[in-house]
C-alpha cells in the first residue's frame, strides 16, 4: 500500500470519518477478520508450545502499543531506563531497529551509531538513556547479549508487545489519548495490530499519552481522554497519563547551542518531520507564534542534505528522532526539538507493582547480581521447550 497517500489512509482509519468511508471499510473488513484469525492462531500456537518462549534470568518489561505508528513508546522506554538506573540497577534495552539495514542477528547500538544501520529510534534511546541497547531480529538473543556482556539486571523490550518469543514479566501498553484506536478496526480496515480490547483484559499497566496538556488541569485532561476513548467505543478512565515536556531547541550536532522558541516568534521557519503523526509537532510550533513552511516525510525517512537544505537561509527545525539521522550534515541554522515525559503518580505505583506482583528485589550475593522473582500465571511465561 506504499502507493496510497498517507493522508487518505489516516482518514480511512480515523474515527472522525466513519460515515464518509463506509464503502471502503465494508470492502476491507473481511480482510481484517482474516488478519484477526491469523494473529489469534499465532497466539494459540505460542500458548500450546508449538512456538517456543524463552524466559531469561532477569525481569523483562515490555513496552508496546496496539495501533501502528507512534504513541509514545520511545520516550517511555527512555524514562524507564533512567528510572531504574537511578535506583542502582543496570537496565538494557532490546529493539527491532525498524528501518535499519543491519544483516547480523544482533547489533549493539551506541549513541554515535549509524541510524541507517540500526534504526533511528534505538540510536535516540541510546543517546538519551546512556544504557546499553541491542537491536536484533531475535529478541531473546539480544537480551542474552545484554546480560552476558553488559551484566544488565533488567531488560526493557521496546515495541515488544507482539513479540512473544521473549517471556515478559510486565507489560506496559501505551495509548494515544487523542486518538486511542482510530476507528477501532484491525488492519487493514483500521490501525489496530490486535483487537482494541486486548490491553484492558491482559496488560499490567495502561499509560495514556497526551501531547496538548499544557495548562490543562488533571481533571479536565482526564475527561478529554475519556471522550477520545468513547469515540473508539470504549468506556475507560485512564490509569496513568503521560504528558510531553518540550525543551529548548538544540543545534543538530551540538547540544551546547540552544535557542528558545520565543526567539523565533513572528519569524518563518522550515518545520521538518519524518514521523508517523507530525500534527502535534507542527501545532506546538504554531502555538508559539512561529510561521511554518512544513515538510512532511514518511516515518523513518532516510534524510539527505537536499531534503533539508533551502535557498532562503531560514532556520530549519525538526524532530529529535529525525535529527539523529542528520548529525553529519553541514546545514546552517539546523535545530531540533527535544522532548521528555512526565508521569504523575506513576513512579510509586510502578515500584509497588513490581514489588508486590513480582517481588523483584536486587540482592548482592557472592555469586554476583541476582533477581528473585515470581511470574504471573500467563500462557506465554513458560520455559523454552
Amino acid at each position: 500500500i506504499a502507493f496510497i497517500p498517507r493522508k487518505f489512509i489516516q482518514n480511512v482509519w480515523s474515527s472522525d470519518f466513519l460515515s464518509t468511508y463506509l464503502p471502503i471499510l465494508y470492502f476491507l473488513l473481511p480482510l481484517s477478520w482474516l488478519y484477526i484469525f491469523f494473529i489469534r492462531l499465532r497466539s494459540f500456537l505460542y500458548d500450546i508450545g508449538f512456538f517456543s518462549i524463552t524466559k531469561i534470568d532477569v525481569p523483562v518489561i515490555v513496552v508496546g502499543n496496539i495501533v501502528v505508528g507512534g504513541s509514545g513508546k520511545t520516550p517511555l522506554v527512555i524514562w524507564l531506563a533512567k528510572h531504574y538506573k537511578a535506583k542502582g540497577l543496570s537496565p538494557g534495552i532490546v529493539s527491532r531497529g525498524y528501518g535499519g539495514t543491519y544483516t547480523s542477528d544482533i547489533e549493539v547500538v551506541k549513541p554515535g551509531s549509524d541510524p541507517l544501520l540500526v534504526g533511528d529510534e534505538p540510536v535516540l534511546i541510546a543517546r538519551n538513556s546512556n544504557c546499553p541497547v541491542v537491536v536484533g531480529k531475535k529478541r531473546v538473543k539480544a537480551a542474552e547479549e545484554l546480560i552476558e556482556i553488559y551484566e544488565c539486571d533488567i531488560i526493557l523490550s521496546d515495541d515488544g508487545m507482539q513479540h512473544y518469543s521473549l517471556a515478559r514479566d510486565m507489560e506496559l501498553v501505551v495509548v494515544d489519548g487523542e486518538s486511542p484506536f482510530g476507528n477501532g478496526y484491525c488492519l487493514p480496515a483500521g490501525p489496530c495490530r490486535e483487537p482494541k480490547l486486548r490491553p484492558f483484559y491482559d496488560a499490567d499497566i495502561i499509560i495514556t499519552t497526551y501531547r496538548e496538556g499544557d495548562g490543562i488541569s488533571d481533571e479536565d485532561l482526564e475527561n478529554k481522554i475519556m471522550m477520545a476513548y468513547a469515540k473508539s467505543g470504549i468506556t475507560y478512565k485512564p490509569w496513568f497519563i503521560m504528558r510531553y515536556i518540550y525543551k529548548e531547541l538544540e543545534a543538530v550536532g551540538s547540544s551546547t547551542k540552544t535557542v528558545t522558541l520565543s526567539d523565533l516568534q513572528g519569524k518563518t521557519i522550515h518545520a521538518i518531520a519524518g514521523i508517523h503523526n507530525p500534527t502535534h509537532f507542527f501545532s506546538y510550533l504554531r502555538n508559539h507564534n512561529v510561521n511554518l513552511i512544513t515538510h512532511q516525510f514518511p516515518d523513518h525517512h532516510i534524510f539527505t542534505e537536499k531534503d533539508i537544505k533551502f535557498d532562503d537561509n531560514l532556520p530549519v527545525v525538526m524532530t529529535e528522532k529525525d535529527a539523529v539521522k542528520c548529525i553529519s550534515f553541514t546545514v546552517e541554522k539546523l535545530w531540533y526539538l527535544p522532548i521528555s515525559v512526565e508521569l504523575s503518580h506513576f513512579t510509586d505505583e510502578l515500584d509497588a507493582f513490581m514489588r508486590n506482583e513480582y517481588a523483584v528485589d536486587k540482592m548482592q550475593v557472592e555469586m554476583g547480581k541476582k533477581f528473585k522473582r515470581w511470574h504471573k500465571n500467563r500462557p506465554w511465561k513458560r520455559k523454552d521447550g
